[in-house]
């Protein structure tokens, strides 16, 4: 499946990174509420250096990448408010691809959402398995 390819992707560059995976997919849950996560697009942590972070993957190859977005934007939100919660030591990265970063990411709309949001980015190349940039 497509989307386990990016995800596996984003595993892969992590790792050459030296963070050590820790959950994946990470499962949150805070107070009544349990966070489902998509199988193929998984919320993952990885630890490094002492350092935490959960990475929400995303490979924005729906029918509309303004609904890509929203649902990104929304789970993203979502997550950042649970980790505050129950593991507030952990960074939240929405993972995308380059291509995407490189066309939709920089329509000023969207900018100005990550922006405001302060929606931290992680920006990968699902061909060669590396993280181009973190933001």
């Amino acid at each position: 499946m497509a989307k386990d390819r990016f995800h596996n992707a984003v595993r892969t560059a992590l790792e050459k990174e030296n963070w050590v995976i820790t959950a994946d997919p990470y499962q949150l849950s805070v107070g009544e509420v349990d966070f489902e996560i998509d199988l193929a697009e998984e919320l993952i942590a990885a630890e490094r250096a002492g350092e935490k972070i959960a990475v929400e993957i995303k490979s924005f190859i729906g029918r509309s990448l303004v609904s890509d977005f929203h649902t990104a934007l929304g789970q993203c939100i979502n997550y950042q408010f649970a980790l505050n919660e129950v593991d507030s030591q952990r960074n939240l990265y929405l993972a995308i691809p380059e291509t995407i970063y490189q066309s939709f990411f920089q329509r000023r709309f969207v900018r100005s959402v990550i922006e405001k949001t302060q929606i931290n980015l992680l920006i990968y190349d699902q061909t060669q398995e590396v993280i181009q940039e973190w933001l």
